[in-house]
């Protein structure tokens, strides 16, 4: 499970539709492409984190169906954030009016925002310092809440705005705070 970096510019500049369209055409490919408009491709995760990963998102689902909030998405969907890049966060939610004020075109594509809580799930094949710098474009990009989890080192990094990171060690859960009242993640699954 390798990761791949293609620098782009200054040969070529990808619009965000002629990104979008190299990822329709190549549905077998996880493509993100960073602000400076380098492509990076990813290879599937194993099971273990691919398990992890649903877990994490049906934890956040239910409590989505359950509050009516807004709109979760999985690591599939694309993000086009304001700094230019086009990012996948391993589980994202927006809220509600933030969506319904989007076109039906803009929800058809990469969603031209940043997602207002990101979760970043970190496999075993991925650079620490580079999902860090990640949780940071997030929050720059205007994310409220991100949460990191290394699950090897049994570690959440907790991003938030005009704050600075916080590290929880071992914790059993994972509070939503303001912006996901009353969500609560188990992290009972995602540490074993």
């Amino acid at each position: 499970m390798n990761i791949l970096t293609l620098k782009l510019d200054p040969v070529i500049k990808l619009t965000s539709d002629e990104f979008f369209k190299i990822c329709q055409e190549n549905p077998d490919l996880k493509l993100e492409r960073t602000a400076k408009g380098e492509l990076i491709i990813m290879s599937p995760t194993g099971g273990e984190t691919g398990k992890r990963n649903s877990d994490i998102s049906g934890q956040l689902w239910l409590w989505n169906e359950q509050t009516q909030l807004g709109e979760v998405f999985d690591s599939s969907t694309g993000f086009s954030l304001p700094n230019g890049a086009d990012r996948s966060p391993d589980a994202a939610w927006v809220e509600k009016s933030r969506w319904e004020a989007l076109t039906p075109s803009q929800r058809e594509k990469f969603i031209p925002l940043c997602p207002d809580f990101v979760i970043e799930l970190l496999s075993p094949s991925d650079s620490l310092k580079k999902t860090q710098e990640k949780m940071q474009e997030y929050k720059d990009n205007g994310c409220r809440l991100g949460w990191l989890i290394n699950r090897q080192k049994k570690e959440v990094e907790i991003y938030r705005i005009d704050q600075k990171v916080e590290v929880l060690n071992c914790p059993k859960t994972l509070s939503g705070e303001n912006i996901l009242p009353n969500f609560v993640l188990n992290l009972d699954k995602i540490f074993t």
